[in-house]
């Protein structure tokens, strides 16, 4: 008995799917983009410049952008040689054992839950900012997180949001990916309409001095704005869905993480063209940036266009939250029903209303501010975990076999993403590393009071 038990490699490739494969190519990338694009763009980017990189943010999405291309090339050799549910955790099982399996997968549902709560709490900031411009104002016991001193006891709005959410990911696939492809759509279409606007205000004066923070700031900057790149790892849950997952999901983790980066880079140099770095401050810097160039009727169609994009981010976390979860139980870390599939639509659902019911909780009760940097951190500290993952699995089970996709430069890039990470995670403040210690704790604990004894593999040892 042992809790590095392992599943081999060749089980899991025939393990049986109760889901519909109907995902392509473009559907795992829709997702992605769906799952980056939004608060990176509409929300972090501008803090970001004014309190560590000024105009040099754009050099620290690009910092950021090769942490995270680093990770997608872990993540699409991983994809391509175990295709199947549950992304690092499966990958995890396969390569150190059951342990590290949980708790990288912990380390992906408090990644997930978090986001997807503080997304909804974003969202709901921005859907109050637009009621009250129109005169509608909800009680303010109602409009925000628990909060007395300040009369604010539940974030109704996010609740909402959440469960309309759940509801809809509960769907077919197919289903429930639809709305976040053609929200990815108008999403695309406010960033061009910033951009094609936007680049007949830059002043380029406004980009000197282009690093007022020194390269430190850069550094700082990537850190905060990593988080504007989650969500690429929803990709690899979909294996179960995928028609041909070996070569779907890696194009699918590389196709977003390319797209989103460029998109970035632009958008931040337009917008630190457009605004002096230190007054970009705001929750909605983009939308900011017109209103600060006299264009408010584009600024308008912005805040609304946030509004209903910020929907793919949900959704696209949603479903990877209920998919991870259900992955888990399936194996029996997680009590069982949380892997039942529904009959009609071929889908997890179970899992589906258990994060969605925690989501909502957490993000109608608990105030967000803080938690984006909790997120990096697990984040940061599972894709650590992957990188020596690949170099472990190069050794156990040789290279990739031809039309797998295999990382180029082993140990090489796995050895310079652990260090980039662990770079990353020293920039971020005391605070989160004792949020990250309790997280950790309460994984091991749940691992030993049930996970171990509940095991699959448990069982197949008695």
């Amino acid at each position: 008995m042992s809790i590095f038990r392992k599943k081999a490699l060749k089980d899991l490739s025939t393990e049986p799917s109760g889901m519909k494969k109907d995902l392509k190519t473009m559907d795992l990338i829709m997702l992605g983009i769906g799952a980056i694009v939004g608060t990176g763009i509409f929300v972090v980017t501008g803090v970001a410049a004014q309190r560590d990189a000024g105009p040099a943010l754009s050099l620290s999405f690009l910092v950021a952008a090769g942490a995270i291309i680093l990770a997608g090339l872990c993540y699409a050799e991983f994809a391509s040689r175990i295709p199947v549910i549950g992304g690092p955790y499966a990958y995890m099982y396969v390569v150190f054992g059951e342990f590290i399996a949980w708790m990288t997968g912990w380390l992906v549902i408090c990644e997930f839950f978090l986001a997807v709560s503080s997304v909804a709490s974003g969202w709901s900031g921005y859907v109050h900012g637009f009621l009250n411009s129109l005169g509608i104002h909800l009680p303010k016991a109602l409009s925000g997180a628990y909060n007395p001193a300040n009369g604010t006891y539940v974030d109704l709005v996010a609740m909402l949001v959440l469960l309309a959410v759940m509801f809809w990911v509960s769907l077919e696939a197919k289903t429930a990916l639809r709305l976040n492809n053609v929200m990815v759509f108008v999403k695309f279409g406010i960033i061009a309409l910033f951009l094609v606007v936007g680049i007949f205000y830059v002043k380029p004066d406004n980009w000197q001095p282009f690093m007022p923070f020194g390269f430190s700031g850069v550094i700082s900057g990537a850190a905060v704005v990593f988080f504007a790149f989650l969500g690429f790892d929803a990709v690899s849950m979909t294996a179960e869905e995928v028609k041909n997952p070996q070569k779907d999901i890696p194009r699918g983790i590389i196709g977003s993480i390319l797209i989103t980066a460029v998109l970035y880079v632009i958008v931040t140099l337009i917008l630190t063209g457009i605004v002096p770095f230190d007054a970009l401050g705001v929750k909605d810097p983009v939308a900011f940036a017109m209103r600060f160039v006299q264009q408010d009727g584009v600024a308008g169609v912005i805040s609304v266009g946030a509004i209903l994009t910020l929907l793919t981010v949900t959704i696209s976390m949603m479903y990877s939250l209920a998919r991870i979860i259900y992955a888990i139980s399936k194996d029996g870390l997680l009590p069982k029903f949380m892997s039942k599939i529904d009959e009609k639509n071929r889908t997890p659902k179970n899992a589906t209303y258990v994060a969605g019911v925690c989501t909502m909780l957490f993000a109608g009760l608990v105030p967000m501010e803080l938690l984006a940097e909790l997120t990096n951190i697990v984040t940061l500290m599972y894709l650590i975990v992957m990188a020596i993952g690949i170099i472990r699995l190069r050794k156990t089970d040789g290279a990739p076999k031809p039309g797998e996709f295999k990382i180029p430069f082993v140990p090489f890039l796995p050895i310079l993403l652990v260090i980039v990470s662990i770079g990353l995670m020293l920039q971020l403040q005391a605070a989160t590393w004792k949020a990250f210690a309790i997280a950790l704790v309460l994984g091991i604990a749940i691992y030993f009071t049930y996970g171990y004894t509940h095991s699959n593999e448990h069982t197949t040892e008695k």
